[in-house]
């Protein structure tokens, strides 16, 4: 597991964004079969838009913005910005490769509630 400390509420359980090891490898191995430069960050970020009105965001930044909460996760940055920090207190993204279909999930406490598919929330 890694994680990022957001130092927003004063260090306890929910100042923190977890990475498991098996999201971790999937970020480096898409940046690296992508052939995305070293220097790119993984942006975690929460948009407007999905069925329950907010939707997670994962991309490839050339640098971080001013404000970002800025983590590295084994070689790889990570640039959060303080409106989706704000969504994103007490997350666990992991990656599953199942039955049930690939890719990047979010465990998210504060979600009120999710639609079908996972990758949008309401708060």
């Amino acid at each position: 597991m890694y994680t990022i400390l957001s130092g927003i509420t004063g260090a306890g359980e929910t100042d923190i964004i977890t990475f498991t090891s098996k999201a971790v490898e999937q970020v480096k191995s898409i940046k690296d079969s992508n052939k995305i430069p070293e220097t790119f960050g993984l942006r975690v970020a929460v948009k407007g838009g999905g069925c329950s009105g907010l939707m997670y965001n994962l991309g490839f930044d050339e640098s971080s913005k001013e404000a970002d909460t800025i983590a590295d996760l084994d070689g790889v940055q990570v640039f959060i910005d303080p409106k989706s920090l704000f969504y994103l207190l007490g997350v666990q993204i992991d990656f599953t490769d199942g039955l049930n279909g690939r890719g990047f999930t979010f465990d998210n406490p504060n979600a009120q509630r999710t639609c079908g598919c996972g990758s949008s929330f309401a708060a």
